[in-house]
């Protein structure tokens, strides 16, 4: 078995009869998930993320479950299969989630990371966005430009019309495949990523508020906390407060999630 991180292109040689059952995770999902699994950890959503690539640290991650954990798997993945298909993700919603869970149950022990290593900036491409509503389909390269030169230059003050231009655009157009590709318009994603930025800052050093909302891009430190309280749920000085407690706890737990990966 395989996991897989998103737009990771992947190939295989079947031999003889074999069935693939692919589940899609999105990654606000997968950190959330992630969150609450290392609550002691990390004191919120927009820190999980971080601890996430430290403990996955690349886009491809094997499991060799032998044949009997395998057919164990089977017919809980064959049911989740037919919820899935039958539409009936509100009615059957506990029910998906409770065979996800022992699936992944199965799964989590067995994951090794592969052997094919990849640059820190092949990895960092290799991570999709935050998004509730992202289609499950190829991405127009335009759009993955446009988050590209996004996440390359945070503190820009982009407008649409010159990201637009940038992929040679028009600004309807750009933001019709952003919004199809990432579930954001360019300037809420743009938004998330000053967001998650400002949150690493404050987490990880001792500057003034006023200097990280400058350092991503905010010339205006009510517009960053107003930003900054819509998606964290607090504002910039209590989420630093909030994670004082944690820092040394973190750091150790972190050293220690390295040697176990070693």
């Amino acid at each position: 078995m395989l996991l897989l991180g998103a737009n990771v292109l992947c190939g295989a040689r079947p031999e003889g009869c074999i069935t693939v059952t692919a589940i899609y995770l999105d990654l606000d999902y997968v950190l959330d998930q992630f969150f609450w699994q290392y609550i002691d950890l990390v004191g919120d959503r927009l820190a999980s993320l971080g601890l996430a690539e430290t403990v996955y640290t690349e886009p491809a991650q094997l499991m060799r479950l032998g044949e009997e954990r395998a057919q164990r798997l089977s017919p809980w993945l064959d049911e989740l299969v037919s919820l899935s298909l039958d539409g009936q993700h509100q009615a059957q919603f506990h029910r998906m989630q409770a065979l996800w869970h022992l699936i992944i149950d199965q799964v989590t022990p067995h994951v090794r990371v592969s052997p094919i290593r990849t640059l820190p900036t092949q990895r960092a491409r290799s991570r999709p966005a935050a998004s509730l509503s992202r289609r499950f389909a190829p991405l127009r390269e335009e759009a993955s430009q446009a988050r590209d030169l996004l996440r390359a230059q945070i503190a820009h003050a982009w407008s649409l019309s010159e990201l637009a231009a940038a992929v040679h655009l028009s600004g309807r157009q750009l933001g019709r495949v952003f919004v199809d590709a990432y579930g954001k318009t360019p300037l809420a994603y743009l938004t998330m990523l000053r967001v998650e930025e400002m949150a690493r800052l404050l987490r990880e050093t001792n500057l003034p508020v006023a200097e990280t909302s400058r350092l991503v891009g905010w010339a205006s430190r009510n517009r960053a906390s107003a930003a900054f309280r819509e998606c964290a749920g607090v504002t910039p000085q209590r989420y630093r407060a909030l994670q004082q407690p944690r820092t040394d706890a973190r750091d150790q737990d972190i050293h220690a999630l390295d040697q176990d990966t070693v």
